[in-house]
């Protein structure tokens, strides 16, 4: 059997060992830690990796996993050339489900509590300038002026990328009754089914305004109660939108290649740049750990840096 056939066959094997048990990590994962689709199927996926190496050692029962094969495990998985993200993500999830089994008494102790993986590497994130994100909205502004509905909400959509730094999913997920534009803020279900409140500004709500006055030209039976809609009037989706900022962006000279999470990054990047406090953006981006956010503020610092060096003739 070829090499591929066999690990086939030794995660299916494991698998049907403790099929009782990963069927009850994977709605514990739903249930009650709130973890979206693809995460739980990231995170059992890790834990079907994790089963292979223990099928190869002739490991058969979880109670007889320790420290070392754990260590084992992450180091074949360095030395097949994952990177310390993939690492890190792949110790997280087996964390996680070692640390429920042993709450659950599936296993008696936690062999993963002394389990390290590399530090993942956060390069910063790509972003903007503010003239380039004042040019991008003023060629969606453009756009718009042909009245064609699409255009309007193109506009729209980046505007309020821009404005409040949602998520595409946030994004394409609202629906007319999210938005509250006598108070110009917008409900946002964010990760983990945290809602939050989000403000946008003047532009953005002139913008909305537009395109809720011509929403009706293309929807149908199929819109729903959904804010954005594709030319046939469906829901748009996050690859439409990713789509549109990366053409607007391609007519901009200089401007990096961003999707709509490099809006994101630039909005939270501008807003600390304009004085925002960090707790106040980490609000507004839904970010559970101050930690996530803080990255912008090496963003700033990296961006004023490189300005000094330009500009300062001792630099």
């Amino acid at each position: 059997m070829s090499a591929d056939g066999t690990a086939g066959r030794q995660v299916r094997t494991m698998s049907d060992r403790h099929a009782d048990v990963l069927a009850a990590f994977a709605r514990h994962l739903a249930a009650e830690r709130g973890r979206s689709g693809h995460t739980a199927r990231a995170y059992l996926g890790d834990v079907h990796s994790l089963f292979t190496l223990l099928d190869d050692q002739g490991v058969d029962q979880l109670s007889e996993v320790g420290l070392a094969e754990l260590r084992a495990w992450l180091g074949s998985l360095a030395d097949a050339g994952a990177s310390r993200a993939t690492l890190a993500r792949r110790a997280a999830a087996v964390r996680t489900f070692f640390r429920w089994a042993a709450h659950t008494g599936r296993v008696p102790v936690d062999p993963s509590v002394r389990l390290i993986a590399p530090r993942r590497t956060r390069p910063l994130p790509g972003v903007l300038r503010p003239d380039e994100a004042t040019e991008l909205l003023d060629l969606a502004a453009v756009r718009a002026d042909d009245d064609d509905p699409i255009h309007l909400r193109d506009r729209a959509v980046v505007e309020l990328l821009y404005a409040s730094g949602l998520r595409v999913g946030e994004l394409t997920a609202l629906d007319v009754d999210d938005l509250d534009p006598a108070e110009r803020t917008v409900r946002v279900m964010g990760k983990g089914g945290k809602e939050r409140v989000v403000p946008f500004g003047v532009p953005a709500a002139r913008a909305l305004a537009d395109w809720a006055a011509a929403r009706h030209r293309v929807a149908n039976a199929r819109s729903g109660p959904a804010l954005f809609l594709g030319r046939r009037g469906a829901r748009v989706d996050p690859r439409q939108v990713r789509a549109l900022v990366h053409e607007l962006l391609s007519h901009l000279a200089d401007a990096p290649d961003l999707g709509p999470h490099g809006l994101r990054h630039s909005a939270a990047t501008h807003l600390l740049e304009g004085g925002a406090d960090l707790r106040v953006v980490q609000e507004l981006l839904g970010h559970a750990s101050l930690a996530t956010t803080q990255i912008y503020t090496h963003v700033s610092a990296d961006r004023l840096r490189k300005s000094y060096e330009q500009a300062h003739p001792r630099a």
